[in-house]
């Protein structure tokens, strides 16, 4: 690892708005209404309760974070694909004045813990897995209250903890504890856990409609926060400082919850980080040859940056057209030739125009088809990742593309899970609707999504869609690490909507979005 000064700025800055192509569908702009999903707050009292109550590790605990007396304004790291950069355009950052640094719980982690910046400010399955072997288990990640597959896991030995925290180990996950909430559309009246967590009472539920239940989910990343559109992939926190707040109180299970002056650090400190991929270990610099990789061009893009940006559903507060056209970091590239360096920058560059330019017929994607009211939507990577350079959605789409699904893939449906998908491991939840519009549905899911927050049958899998920058430094991906690779990304996406990828296209987009 290593960190230097930070580089003059280019005034260089590309945003998408090339030629545009055909709109996702043309009754899409006035059909959409974007609804405000305010946050539901009943899950905060019982969840966070829950999560105070859980068991402690005073041995780990006598194990604290390690953290860098300084986060410089610029700075890299490596990571499997090259180098993952951070630029904070307000400087360099202490961190012994940071409460995003400070231990402000009783179980010694920090916000650090689970966001550092060789992840890109998110969490890796090499950084835990490191952290696991250098502290034999002992490190402020693992911690029985989450990190576990359950509190109640066997801590005694090593071997115990490697087998307690193999979810963490294996797939980045942690344990997320949601009550069941009141009045809910639905129950839950089976569940498969080989970790018995859902189905110990003092754990998990007491009975179909009521207690904890627990899934597994990624940390997202706390960089390139000024794009965010909802936060927490089920949307259920109503702000950066509630976020702060909640997560003290719970991950870190906090006797008192931090000031707000600490809450307003934490906050300050994750809106001025930015993280993109800036080396590629084959194309290099990924601002070389008139390319604007890395993060030094997000400023000009955040600036750029408002909510409804390029949305294909009718969001955009200045009514301009939807382009597909979402990236156009790589549009010198995409003429190169010659040596070992341009080839890959030339693949790079197709991998760009394969996410910007192939159709897919989006079906079954329920927070989308069901809401316009159209079996078949002709779209593109873009219709669900529309902001410029970034490739998140620009207003809150809490959409279930089949991430959580069990059983057989039907793709018209929307039912199932894709065979690249692992979820092997992953509790599986039977849920029935019981009133409501789906009343007499089914669900098969490792996950409820957002379900869990408003209690409605519509919500089940739903989750928003995460930013694309610095995916390359945070693998495994998905809400529930069930694609173990961009590769893997890529073939899900192929399963599940029938694109009819070539070979080389897959390969293509794969070192695209590892490049961002």
């Amino acid at each position: 690892m290593s960190s230097g000064s930070c580089p003059k700025l280019s005034n260089r800055s590309r945003l998408a708005g090339a030629s545009a192509i055909a709109a996702v569908v043309a009754a899409l702009g006035s059909a959409w209404a974007a609804s405000d999903f305010e946050p539901e707050k009943a899950w905060i009292a019982a969840s966070i309760g829950h999560l105070q109550r859980m068991p402690h590790d005073r041995e780990a605990e006598q194990t604290k974070q390690v953290t860098p007396p300084i986060i410089r304004g610029y700075s890299q790291h490596a990571d499997p694909a090259g180098v993952i950069s951070t630029f904070m355009p307000g400087g360099s950052v202490i961190t012994s004045t940071n409460a995003f640094f400070q231990d402000l719980g009783s179980n010694g982690r920090t916000c650090f813990s689970c966001h550092q910046p060789q992840s890109g400010w998110g969490m890796s399955v090499r950084s835990v897995r490191d952290d696991f072997e250098d502290t034999s288990g002992y490190a402020p990640i693992f911690r029985p209250v989450d990190g576990a597959v359950c509190p109640t896991a066997d801590f005694s030995t090593l071997a115990a903890r490697r087998e307690a925290y193999h979810l963490l180990l294996d797939r980045g996950l942690i344990r997320i504890a949601i009550v069941m909430p009141a009045g809910a559309q639905f129950s839950i009246t089976s569940v498969a856990d080989r970790y018995g967590c859902n189905t110990n009472p003092a754990t998990g539920l007491t009975s179909p409609t009521s207690g904890i239940v627990s899934t597994y989910r990624r940390p997202l990343p706390s960089a390139n926060l000024a794009f965010i559109n909802a936060i927490m992939w089920d949307g259920r926190e109503a702000s950066l400082a509630s976020q702060a707040t909640d997560a003290t109180n719970g991950h870190a299970q906090a006797t008192t919850p931090p000031t707000p002056d600490q809450v307003s650090q934490i906050v300050a400190f994750e809106t001025g980080v930015l993280a993109a991929q800036s080396v590629d270990d084959r194309a290099r610099g990924l601002d070389g040859a008139r390319a604007t990789g890395g993060p030094e061009f997000l400023p000009a893009t955040v600036a750029a940056f408002f909510p409804g940006i390029n949305d294909p559903l009718g969001g955009n507060p200045k009514g301009t057209p939807f382009t597909g056209v979402i990236f156009t970091l790589y549009d010198a590239w995409a003429s190169l030739t010659g040596s070992w360096e341009n080839e890959r920058r030339a693949q790079i560059a197709r991998g760009q125009a394969v996410f910007n330019t192939k159709p897919i017929a989006i079906t079954g994607v329920a927070g989308l088809n069901d809401v316009v009211g159209q079996p078949t939507i002709s779209g593109f990577c873009g219709t669900c990742h529309d902001s410029p350079n970034v490739g998140n959605h620009s207003v809150k789409l809490p959409i279930n593309i089949g991430i959580a699904g069990s059983g057989p893939l039907d793709p018209i449906k929307g039912t199932g899970a894709a065979p690249v998908l692992d979820i092997d491991g992953l509790p599986v939840f039977t849920v029935s609707c019981d009133s409501g519009p789906l009343k007499g549905t089914t669900y098969p899911v490792t996950d409820l999504g957002r379900a869990m927050i408003s209690g409605q049958c519509a919500d089940i899998g739903k989750f928003k869609g995460p930013i694309l920058r610095s995916l390359a430094a945070r693998a495994p991906y998905f809400h529930n690490g069930s694609a173990r690779t961009l590769a893997d990304v890529v073939t899900f996406y192929d399963q599940r909507f029938k694109i009819g990828f070539t070979e080389q296209e897959k390969k293509d987009l794969a070192a695209f979005l590892a490049s961002l």
